[in-house]
């Protein structure tokens, strides 16, 4: 089966130096999402971006969210469905409901919906990550019904992290498509 990838940036998109990046363009059947402001979200904007992007999508598609995206990611799945999204591996997911781990800008995503995703989803942390605590990435994953990944001493998974092609996440995600495809 032939599945599709889209890229899903958190706050300030992903610069040319970040995993997603490198990931867009590797991966033939890998597309982004573009937010009209990445540097002052807003939850229903961004919202409506990913409503509109997915409504397109007819073939099978994984999610692949990055911090701010990864709430973004719970908040579409609580309240909408896509029989072509069939999977999600969520990479960092930012920590919205902490004052202590996230700037102010992004608490308009807060709270985190905790609720099982109706499809199979990797949750994947750094136990250095200074926008979410290593328990609490372990926490939300176990509600979300996801499988958790620690893969160490890596920041926030970011261009800081110097991960280029991060072989390491292309395994996690092969991991995900193999659970797919059962």
């Amino acid at each position: 089966m032939k599945i599709n990838i889209l890229i899903l940036p958190g706050l300030g998109d992903s610069d040319a130096d970040h995993w997603q990046s490198y990931w867009l363009n590797k991966f033939d059947t890998a597309t982004k999402l573009v937010q009209e402001n990445w540097d002052e979200p807003k939850l229903v904007d961004w919202l409506n971006e990913l409503k509109k992007f997915i409504k397109k999508i007819d073939s099978p598609t994984i999610l692949v969210a990055h911090s701010l995206a990864v709430p973004l990611v719970m908040h579409w799945a609580s309240a909408n469905n896509n029989l072509h999204i069939i999977g999600a591996l969520l990479v960092a997911p930012a920590d919205v409901d902490s004052p202590e781990h996230t700037p102010q800008v992004i608490r308009n995503f807060s709270p985190i919906p905790i609720h099982k995703l109706p499809f199979p989803s990797f949750v994947v942390c750094s136990e250095n990550d200074p926008f979410i605590d290593i328990k609490r990435a372990e926490y939300l994953a176990k509600k979300w019904g996801s499988d958790f990944v620690n893969i160490g001493q890596n920041g926030h998974i970011n261009s800081y992290s110097k991960l280029e092609y991060w072989e390491e996440g292309q395994l996690i995600l092969q991991q995900l498509i193999n659970k797919i495809e059962g």
